[in-house]
């Protein structure tokens, strides 16, 4: 009795692997628990860049419970490969890298910004002898009346030079 496939009834459809190798997947087959059918871009990807023979030989040598782990892995530098063929995932890796180290370029230059102008701030407020005023207040020191107003951001920010680019925080 056939399906409307004509393949056998019961019989199962080949994994992904053998589908592209168009060869017939036995009931053991090595590929067939980590390529299934319907994701054949997956293996494509893969044997374009490893080929069907070595990933079959890195897949018997390892044990049966990392298998799933190494498959991953192949996958995903297969795909960094077929976007990037030269540098691959080292690519996306060494791009992101750069982009760490920008960002943390700039956190120390606004973290160094912060503390010159709290040291700023607190050398002009020292040198007149008089504390900020509130923006609804005339500004002179005779209406503060002695009393002294908080910053609303209550924060140092102290920078340290064995670490630089770690500041430490205290409120």
């Amino acid at each position: 009795m056939k399906e409307s496939g004509g393949r056998k009834q019961g019989a199962a459809s080949p994994c992904a692997a053998c589908k592209l190798l168009r060869r017939r997947c036995a009931h053991d087959c090595v590929f067939a628990p980590y390529f299934p059918a319907d994701e054949p871009h997956k293996f494509a990807n893969v044997h374009k860049v490893f080929g069907a023979s070595n990933v079959n030989k890195m897949l018997q040598e390892l044990p049966v419970h990392q298998r799933g782990d190494a498959v991953s892995s192949m996958v995903y530098e297969a795909n960094a490969r077929v976007r990037d063929p030269v540098y691959g995932c080292v690519g996306a890796i060494s791009s992101l890298q750069q982009q760490i180290d920008t960002l943390q370029t700039q956190l120390a230059l606004a973290q160094a910004e912060v503390v010159h102008l709290r040291v700023r701030q607190t050398a002009s407020y020292s040198h007149h002898g008089f504390a900020p005023t509130s923006p609804t207040s005339s500004g002179s020191p005779s209406s503060n009346h002695g009393s002294q107003v908080k910053p609303i951001f209550d924060m140092d920010v102290v920078m340290d030079q064995a670490s630089l680019g770690e500041p430490m925080w205290s409120c």
